[in-house]
C-alpha cells in the first residue's frame, strides 16, 4: 500500500483516472433507464450507450496523431475537458438525439485522454513490473466504479434520473484541475510520416498483423462483454425484476467492489504466472456470470420470504446480486489486463499509433456490446441478449488460451 501511495504516477494519471470513474460510476445504474425515459426501443438505448464507444473508436487513431502533436499534457486536458461538458449537457438534453451526440463527442474527448494517459504508463512501466502497475491503475479506476452506481442511484431516487449528469460534469471538471496543476509538459514528438496518415497507420497493422488480429480479437470480444452488462443488469432488474435505481445502484457497487479487491491479486498473477493465467479464467467467468442472469427470475420466487422484505433486499434483489457478483469478481481478476497485453505488444518506435490501434479494437468492443444487447433485445428479449453475451465472452476465453501467446518476458534467475 506505502508503494501505492509514493508512486509517481498517482498525481498525474491515478487521481484524475479515479475521478473520472467515480464520475461514470453515478451513471451506471441509471443510463439505461434515462434513455428509455424517451420511449425508445431497446435497440436505441443499445445505440445510446454505444454512442461513447462510437465516439472512442472514431476518436482513436486522430487522437494518437494529436498526442505526438500538442504533447500529453495538452492532449489530456482536452479530453477531459470535452468529458465534462458532454457530461453536465445530459442535464438539459431535450432529445434522444441530443444525447447520442454528446455522449458522442464525449466519446471523442475520452478517446483522447485515454491515449495519453496509456502512453504515458507505457513510456514509465517496465515490462517485469507492468502487469502489477496497469492492475493498480485498474484497480484505480475500479474504486470509482464501485463508489459510483450506489451514488448515482441514490442522486436518481432523491431528486431526478438527469441530476446525476450534473454531478459528473463536475467531478469531471476536478479530475481536469489536478491533471493541468500535476501533469508535466512533454515534449511535442511531431513526426508526420510523409505518405500520409493511413498508409502510416496500414504501415503499422501490417507489421503487426499477427497480433492485432489474433489478440485483438480477444480484446474486441473481451469488451463486448464487459461494456454488454452495464446495460443487461440495469435494464434486466428494471424491466424484469422491477427493481428501483437504489437497488440497482447497490447491485452495481457490490459488484464493482467485488472486481476492486481483485486488482492487486491479478496484477500479481500476471506478473508472476503470466497474463493467460489472468485473461482466460476472467471471461469464462463473466461468461458464466452472464449466462446466469436469465435465471433470476424464476430464483427470485424461492428468495422472496418474508425475512428478504428488510428495506432494499428483496428476493429480485438477491437473485440478481448472485450474477452480477460473479460478473464483478471475473472482471477484476482481468484488472489491468488488455492494457498491459497491449503494452506488451506495441513497438518502441511506434507507440502512440500501436497502442492507437488497440484501443481502436477495443472501443470497437465496448461499442458492440450495449448495441448487441438493444437489438438481440429487441427481436427475441434481454434473456437471449444476455446468453448471446455470455457467448461472446466465452470466445475471448478461447482466443486468449489458444491463440495469444504469452507476452511475460520471463526474468534470469
Amino acid at each position: 500500500m506505502n508503494a501505492i501511495i509514493r508512486n509517481p504516477l498517482i498525481l498525474p494519471v491515478f487521481i484524475p483516472t479515479f475521478l473520472l470513474r467515480l464520475g461514470s460510476g453515478l451513471l451506471v445504474p441509471i443510463l439505461p433507464l434515462y434513455a428509455k425515459s424517451f420511449d425508445i426501443s431497446y435497440g436505441l438505448v443499445g445505440l445510446v450507450l454505444a454512442a461513447e464507444g462510437i465516439g472512442h473508436l472514431v476518436g482513436d487513431l486522430p487522437a494518437a496523431m494529436v498526442l505526438n502533436r500538442i504533447g500529453r499534457k495538452s492532449a489530456m486536458l482536452l479530453g477531459v475537458l470535452t468529458v465534462a461538458l458532454c457530461g453536465a449537457g445530459l442535464f438539459f438534453a431535450p432529445s434522444i438525439s441530443v444525447v447520442f451526440l454528446l455522449r458522442f463527442v464525449g466519446g471523442i474527448g475520452g478517446a483522447l485522454w485515454d491515449i495519453s494517459r496509456y502512453a504515458y504508463l507505457a513510456d514509465a512501466t517496465a515490462v517485469h513490473q507492468r502487469g502489477r502497475a496497469l492492475s493498480v491503475f485498474g484497480g484505480i479506476s475500479r474504486i470509482g466504479t464501485f463508489l459510483g452506481p450506489v451514488i448515482g442511484g441514490y442522486i436518481a431516487s432523491v431528486a431526478s434520473v438527469r441530476y446525476p449528469f450534473l454531478v459528473y460534469g463536475g467531478i469531471s471538471l476536478l479530475a481536469a484541475v489536478v491533471a493541468a496543476i500535476a501533469v508535466e509538459a512533454s515534449r511535442k514528438r511531431v513526426s508526420p510520416p510523409q505518405h500520409g496518415l493511413a498508409r502510416h497507420f496500414a504501415n503499422i497493422f501490417r507489421a503487426h498483423s499477427k497480433n492485432l488480429l489474433t489478440a485483438g480479437t480477444g480484446q474486441l470480444f473481451a469488451q463486448t462483454i464487459r461494456s454488454g452488462r452495464y446495460i443487461i443488469i440495469p435494464l434486466y432488474g428494471a424491466e424484469v425484476l422491477d427493481l428501483g435505481y437504489e437497488q440497482i445502484g447497490f447491485i452495481m457497487s457490490i459488484s464493482g467492489f467485488i472486481d476492486m479487491m481483485m486488482f492487486y491479486p491479478a496484477g500479481i498473477i500476471m506478473d508472476r504466472f503470466g497474463r493467460k493465467f489472468a485473461n482466460v479464467p476472467s471471461f469464462a467467468l463473466q461468461a458464466i456470470g452472464m449466462a446466469l442472469i436469465p435465471l433470476t427470475d424464476p430464483f427470485a420466487a424461492y428468495l422472496n420470504l418474508p425475512f428478504f422484505f428488510i428495506g432494499l433486499i428483496t428476493g429480485e434483489f438477491i437473485a440478481l446480486l448472485f450474477p452480477a457478483s460473479l460478473l464483478g469478481f471475473g472482471n477484476g481478476l482481468s484488472s489491468g489486463a488488455m492494457m498491459t497485453l497491449g503494452a506488451d505488444l506495441a513497438p518502441r518506435d511506434a507507440l502512440s499509433e500501436f497502442l492507437g490501434l488497440w484501443r481502436l479494437i477495443g472501443d470497437g468492443g465496448r461499442m458492440s456490446g450495449p448495441v448487441c444487447v438493444g437489438y438481440v433485445a429487441d427481436f427475441l428479449g434481454l434473456s437471449p441478449a444476455a446468453l448471446a453475451i455470455a457467448g461472446i465472452g466465452l470466445s475471448a476465453a478461447g482466443i486468449f488460451l489458444f491463440l495469444v501467446p504469452e507476452t511475460l518476458e520471463k526474468q534470469p534467475a
